[in-house]
């Protein structure tokens, strides 16, 4: 099966000649009521008399009309314009085979001689969008529109363009915040999800392939999504129509409000899936407060890798409901590890807020800011506590191991054949413990493990060699919580042993 794969929708890239695009805003939707029609009886109706008035008189929903809204905001939505890097441009060169090549058309004894065609450079071109969010002229939009771009230019709807000066570019967030020499511009209103709904409409205003001020609709699909390439940012998934050139472009709500910023889709031709995603304004808006303070945006960190819990998990660890985030390994010398997190740690609730799945604990983390002090919620043998940690910085280097030859089988209830680390193994990967698998089988191949995973721990206690692997298992009931390293992630896995 072709695998999905998530495109950020903004930079359409083309070689020089390509034409630019222009974006446009939504505003105020009215939704409509009809008003129950009256019907005077002046005897007893009949029976199908009385079907016709109960559906005369019945209230009609009508659906949402977007114009007012993008007629008093969409003047607010602009189209970006970047001219980056030069590359290539597409030339073929005597003795090519290509049919297509211009060497087709040269005398075959030209053909027999290649020789070097100097080759044309010509700048690449990219489009997006973005909006106002004040009228001395700031501008918002996505870091992916914008990064490595030479020059930057925002068009509004009534035709006049702009340079763009690049205040900063927050990579994390796919935030980036412009701004342009002009006076009394027209404003977006900045809303909030906190009060957003699962169901409620939304209304997308870009420029999709080009085509400019293109308004689309549709209602919020879910909210706090994360993505496989990040999680600092918590999504909303919409499913409002969003194709390449939308990206930077704002996401309304009903009352007018920008609620998020149009980033990313999810699809596997390259165009609209039905699967949109957009960064809330709410982070949007500290990052920009952020950049316009100090040029720059920060988000914290706690130097921790986590992983779901599963329900097989969760009965492992002696948890009542599969929630929180484990943790499957601690950067050295990182937050986390000073404040004295362990991996097989569950992290329950950060500063009282529940920490349902792992997704929601790397958007509130990121949200910190470096040198905050947090009280972290954890479930750990059984039994909860709480630590204290103090947040570090996002741009801190992690230190991640590799998994790394006298092996022994254990072809019993966990189906594996290993062998120890090797010193230089252990060496060179930073890994104290564990035992190398050289062939899954059974239940430990129904659970997922392959050769060379590495077995550092069964139910949070360390293996330091194969005896220690084959006593765990044994003294192990139904199901087993194997901590494994796979190239440069830990994780954990629940083996259901029979």
């Amino acid at each position: 099966m072709q695998s999905n794969i998530f495109k950020r929708t903004a930079v359409a890239l083309a070689l020089a000649g390509a034409f630019a695009v222009g974006a446009t805003t939504a505003d105020r939707i009215a939704p409509h009521q009809a008003n129950a029609a009256s019907v005077v009886q002046t005897a007893p109706p009949s029976t199908s008399a009385t079907q016709e008035n109960a559906r005369t008189s019945a209230p009609i929903a009508a659906l949402p009309d977007f114009s007012e809204l993008v007629s008093q905001y969409g003047p607010a939505v602009v189209n970006i314009s970047v001219v980056g890097g030069t590359k290539p441009a597409s030339m073929n060169t005597p003795g090519d085979d290509d049919e297509d090549s211009d060497n087709n058309a040269l005398p075959p004894f030209f053909r027999q001689f290649p020789f070097q065609v100097p080759q044309q450079r010509v700048p690449t071109r990219g489009v997006g969008s973005g909006f106002i969010v004040s009228p001395d002229g700031i501008v918002l939009t996505n870091a992916h529109v914008v990064s490595n771009a030479d020059e930057v230019t925002v068009k509004l709807t009534d035709k006049r363009e702009f340079t763009a000066k690049v205040l900063g570019v927050d990579k994390t967030t796919d935030i980036a915040v412009l701004k342009i020499d002009a006076r009394n511009l027209p404003t977006v209103k900045i809303g909030s999800i906190d009060k957003m709904r699962v169901g409620e409409w939304v209304v997308a205003i870009g420029s999709p392939y080009g085509f400019e001020n293109t308004v689309t609709s549709g209602i919020v699909s879910a909210k706090s999504r994360t993505l496989p390439e990040g999680s600092a940012v918590p999504f909303i998934q919409t499913d409002a129509a969003v194709n390449p050139g939308n990206s930077g472009g704002p996401l309304f709500n009903l009352r007018g409000e920008v609620v998020g910023i149009n980033s990313q889709i999810f699809s596997r031709s390259g165009g609209f899936q039905g699967l949109a995603f957009a960064i809330p304004i709410d982070v949007a808006m500290q990052v920009k407060d952020q950049i316009q303070q100090t040029g720059h945006a920060t988000h914290g960190r706690l130097g921790i890798a986590i992983q779901e819990v599963n329900p097989a998990l969760a009965e492992n660890f002696g948890l009542k409901t599969p929630n929180g985030a484990l943790i499957g390994s601690v950067q050295k010398g990182g937050p986390g590890a000073k404040a004295g997190l362990e991996a097989g740690d569950v992290i329950l609730k950060l500063n009282g807020k529940e920490v349902s799945s792992s997704g929601d604990l790397p958007p509130m983390v990121a949200a910190l800011k470096p040198g905050t002090t947090v009280t972290l919620d954890v479930w750990r043998n059984k039994a909860s506590r709480q630590i204290t940690a103090t947040i570090g910085a996002m741009d801190d280097k992690e230190t991640v191991a590799n998994a790394g030859k006298n092996s022994s089988q254990d072809k019993g209830r966990l189906g594996v054949a290993v062998r120890p680390l090797s010193p230089e193994e252990k060496q060179a990967n930073d890994i104290a413990n564990g035992v190398v698998v050289e062939n899954a089988a059974g239940a430990a191949a129904r659970a997922g493990l392959r050769a060379g995973d590495v077995i550092v721990a069964v139910n949070n206690t360390p293996v330091k060699n194969v005896d220690d692997l084959k006593g765990l298992i044994a003294k192990s009931g139904k199901t087993v919580a194997l901590l494994i390293q796979r190239g440069d992630a830990r994780i954990f896995v629940p083996v259901n042993l029979g």
